[in-house]
């Protein structure tokens, strides 16, 4: 795999309620390979049915690979140091992101996905560094201006 630290495949525990002396557990899911995701997705389902429940898929994110040798992250990586005059801070995060999707739709498709400093995502703290949104603005306006 490209990025050896890069959890591949995972899943979680996301919540269980109890309601009328009956459990609901919802199970969270993700990979960046869609055959892997679709048997992790398969074992929890058999693991389930196993205990006597009834198993119940709810969309999510498709899994979606990055391209390190991707023309348009190589394009954003040298905007960036002219921008900032160092290299970026490239990583990838096993997450859900937008990319799965419109990869899924568009397959083939060069994407990056990029964006100001966001801390604590997804949680009541979560919050943008304001100084970082005209940075990444400048720095996305090059980016098409030398893909135009």
């Amino acid at each position: 795999y490209d990025i050896p630290e890069l959890v591949e495949t995972s899943c979680n525990l996301a919540t269980i309620r109890v309601e009328d002396r009956r459990a609901r557990v919802h199970v969270s899911n993700r990979s960046s390979v869609a055959s892997a995701l679709d048997g992790v997705q398969r074992q929890v389902a058999a693991v389930g049915r196993l205990a006597g429940a009834a198993v119940r898929y709810d969309e999510g994110y498709p899994g979606w690979k990055p391209d390190m040798q991707s023309e348009l992250l190589a394009v954003a990586r040298r905007v960036y140091g002219e921008c900032f005059g160092k290299e970026p801070e490239v990583k990838a995060v096993h997450a859900g992101l937008e990319c799965g999707i419109i990869g899924e739709k568009y397959p083939g498709m060069d994407m990056i996905s990029l964006g100001p400093q966001i801390e604590f995502p997804h949680s009541p703290d979560e919050r943008v560094k304001i100084d970082s949104v005209g940075d990444f603005y400048r720095a996305l306006a090059r980016i098409l201006e030398e893909l135009a």
